[in-house]
């Protein structure tokens, strides 16, 4: 997915730098809000830029000398949301330019622009769209993190067809060419992320659901649900109906209430009668 440094013509890496810059200033705006507001959340956003650099930085070799590689966007996405993811993505890609000769300079805004930018949108409006219609929760992450990656590379496809159109059938011929050379290889990446997703998601729901829970991913719990007994209503069912006295065992005795108990002399006389 990365373009290499110095392949962009001028013109259009400049025109890719000014279209990414907003997005990344409103990120920048938006990360330093989380983290003054939440600085218990640093822990969990640089595990979701480890989880893109280290994902983004494979190299699978593809068709015609190109390479694909999973992007790991979705995660950092459906956690914090797309601007915030903006940053981080827009980072690993900078150290990566910088570091590994993966991508580069001249074509960084064109690189953000796809995998910063559009692929976080992507698959976060994937996932809220499920989460929507009531669909599991891992089923979202799983289609979020699918959508995330397979839309960053329909955009750089889009990218080098506008850059490098075909001479003879143009732009839509090249973004044929260009789509399909990464469509061999990226569908399946694309399937292996959200699974891989899904798993890193599995593991921090057992170690990090309160975080998540004041992220939004997780619902909180909204106490007792309508009908299930609880501890107050046990107790008035074993101390009886409310309304109805308890009947003590000096009432059973006595016999049943409002009925005067018989004297004495009364019993003897009804004895007397009846023998």
């Amino acid at each position: 997915m990365h373009i290499a440094e110095g392949f962009l013509p001028p013109a259009h890496a400049i025109a890719w730098g000014v279209a990414s810059a907003p997005f990344v200033v409103h990120g920048v705006r938006s990360l330093t809000r989380e983290v003054k507001e939440h600085p218990e959340s640093t822990l969990l956003l640089g595990a979701s830029g480890a989880f893109t650099f280290v994902l983004s930085a494979l190299k699978i070799p593809s068709v015609t000398g190109s390479c694909s590689h999973p992007t790991g966007t979705g995660l950092g996405a459906i956690l914090f949301r797309p601007p915030i993811m903006t940053v981080l993505g827009t980072i690993t890609l900078l150290f990566q330019a910088l570091l590994l000769a993966h991508g580069g300079l001249t074509t960084l805004g064109a690189n953000v622009f796809s995998m910063a930018i559009i692929g976080p949108w992507a698959g976060y409006a994937v996932y809220k769209l499920l989460k929507r219609y009531e669909v599991p929760l891992m089923v979202a992450v799983f289609f979020g993190a699918f959508v995330a990656d397979l839309s960053t590379y329909c955009v750089t496809s889009v990218q080098l067809a506008l850059a490098f159109p075909d001479p003879s059938s143009g732009f839509l011929g090249a973004l044929g060419k260009f789509g399909g050379i990464f469509a061999v290889t990226q569908i399946p990446l694309a399937v292996s992320e959200g699974l891989l997703t899904v798993l890193v998601m599995r593991l921090l729901v057992q170690s990090s659901k309160g975080e998540l829970t004041r992220l939004g991913v997780l619902l909180q719990s909204k106490g007792t649900r309508p009908g299930t007994r609880t501890e107050k209503s046990e107790a008035t069912e074993d101390a009886g109906a409310p309304g109805k006295p308890e009947r003590n065992e000096a009432t059973e005795a006595a016999g049943a209430p409002g009925k005067p108990e018989k004297s004495e002399a009364s019993r003897t006389s009804e004895t007397g009668a009846s023998a």
